[in-house]
């Protein structure tokens, strides 16, 4: 009887029952084969033909999307695992310390922004007619583009207005009256 799952004991996958089992589709795993994130073998009849450990790689390839990995860092990750054998535990630590350090940027720049979305980030666009972290001037584009206090939060920087401006974030002077 059969229940439409792969059997377990299969050493290979048709590229079918690898989209089932992972529950990726069929073009996504076409295009993760393009991309050089897994591998397959072709029969003599040209179909494809996938060892059980690309489940493995299409679950990090998935979670890596979720978290804002490029593929191409997937990709270079990918090439220290093992071919054709299923990755050990310290194949995985590995894997992971490559992340490691840009998960833990983006978890900051991700908290410097949810922190700072109530509040002025120093953009300079003068649109808020009483901003706590007044701008005056457009003075912190002298330090580049962008949102300069979210920016400088972001690199441990203080976020807290300087002294030398006009009424240090408080008090009438921090008013902006937008022209258009």
């Amino acid at each position: 009887m059969a229940t439409g799952h792969p059997s377990y004991a299969l050493s290979e996958l048709t590229v079918g029952q690898l989209a089932a089992r992972s529950g990726v589709a069929v073009t996504a795993l076409h295009f993760y084969e393009s991309k050089g994130l897994i591998h397959s073998r072709r029969t003599a009849g040209n179909q494809r033909r996938y060892t059980r450990d690309a489940l493995r790689r299409v679950a990090v390839i998935r979670v890596a999307h979720r978290m804002g990995i490029p593929l191409s860092a997937v990709r270079e990750a990918l090439v220290e695992l093992p071919e054709n054998r299923t990755p050990t535990r310290a194949d995985w630590a590995r894997l992971s310390a490559h992340w490691r350090a840009d998960l833990n940027e983006r978890i900051a720049e991700l908290t410097a922004l949810r922190d700072g979305l109530e509040d002025c980030i120093g953009c300079g666009c003068l649109s808020m007619n009483r901003c706590p972290l007044t701008n005056a001037y457009d003075r912190l584009g002298e330090s580049g583009s962008g949102p300069r206090r979210l920016l400088e939060a972001r690199d441990n920087a203080a976020a807290e207005p300087s002294p030398g401006e006009p009424c240090g974030g408080q008090g009438e002077a921090c008013s902006v009256v937008t022209t258009g």
